[in-house]
């Protein structure tokens, strides 16, 4: 059975910058609270205009120059924000980047999107359905949460990062280990956009407009905490296991970036010291699902995760969904991390 192995990423962080201290000076909070309790001093933001698929194709164009050029069969893009509820996005990325007619489709499993898209294009390499796929996970989060809540506004930033997988062996660098995947359905209300689906359109006439505060972000932090640290840990053991390997043997920890205090809170329950840690909050701030594929991104290029390094992948997200996944890092060309 083929395995996927990664052989080409990028990313792409939109142009225009939000700092902690442009946020202090419209709502009622400082840089030192924003930096002491979620470990972010700036994050990214979509132009006016500009959508979920302007980053994806960016980065989906960086991740096929990274992979030496040519096409794929497939094209998957991971978002909890698409375009528009109809159609998809990522056939107009598929298209915008010249991909021809493949399969494209998008993906919601919410800040877990990244590794949930991993397994499934797996899966495509192994069923022999392709033979290379270009995996995009990509957020324009901001869009979607309320800009005079302080509770919410300063954790999210967009950002898209691709990477390009093809089918190979197991045991050669950059092939995906078998993901953990995980959901619980009984918790969706901790994290969720009440407004916008089929139950709130078949709940009120066409006429009536939705509340106002039901079309944006909502979360329950101290529960979501509590369950993140939780599920990612749980799920990380598991991965680990599955790849014949202890947590000692893990040379990087690239968790999903949530913020400080579960990453602080993650690591410790693995016994990951700072050093073992990948980290870019500071700089991207929570990019959903853009999280994983970006922090991979910026690391190699700034040289903190290297050819051979084993790593830990983990995220958590809406739905509840979670997932771990392992591999052994490739030798890739660097790309730069920014626009």
């Amino acid at each position: 059975m083929k395995s996927a192995v990664i052989v080409g990423i990028g990313s792409y962080l939109p142009p225009t910058v939000v700092t902690n201290a442009d946020l202090s000076a419209r709502l009622d909070t400082s840089d030192e609270w924003i930096r002491t309790r979620t470990g972010m001093s700036v994050r990214h933001v979509v132009e006016p205009g500009d959508a979920t698929s302007d980053l994806a194709v960016e980065a989906g164009r960086r991740a096929l120059a990274s992979a030496g050029g040519g096409g794929v069969d497939a094209l998957i893009l991971a978002t909890t924000t698409p375009d528009r509820q109809v159609p998809p996005t990522a056939p107009e990325i598929a298209t915008r980047l010249g991909l021809g007619t493949g399969a494209a489709f998008d993906l919601s499993a919410a800040c877990a999107g990244f590794l949930y898209g991993l397994s499934c294009a797996a899966g495509l390499i192994a069923a022999g359905a392709a033979r290379r796929v270009l995996l995009i996970g990509a957020d324009a989060f901001t869009t979607m949460v309320d800009p005079d809540d302080r509770a919410t506004v300063v954790l999210f930033g967009d950002a898209a990062g691709a990477v390009v997988l093809r089918a190979g062996r197991a045991d050669e660098p950059g092939a995906i280990g078998m993901p953990v995947l995980g959901s619980d359905g009984s918790l969706a209300d901790l994290i969720q956009v009440p407004a916008g689906g089929s139950r709130s359109r078949s709940t009120a006439p066409p006429s009536k407009q939705p509340d106002p505060g039901d079309v944006y972000f909502r979360m329950n932090g101290r529960e979501t905490f509590r369950h993140a640290v939780c599920r990612m840990s749980e799920a990380s053991r598991q991965a680990v296991e599955q790849a014949g390997w202890d947590l000692a043997d893990v040379d990087r920890l690239c968790a999903h970036q949530a913020n400080l205090r579960i990453l602080a809170a993650v690591a410790d329950e693995l016994g990951f010291a700072p050093e073992r840690q990948l980290s870019n909050i500071a700089e991207v701030a929570n990019t959903a699902v853009a999280s994983l594929p970006t922090l991979l991104a910026h690391s190699a290029a700034d040289g903190s995760l290297r050819a051979g390094h084993r790593v830990l992948l983990t995220a958590f997200g809406g739905g509840l969904s979670w997932g771990a996944a392992t591999l052994t890092w490739p030798d890739l060309p660097r790309t730069a991390p920014t626009p």
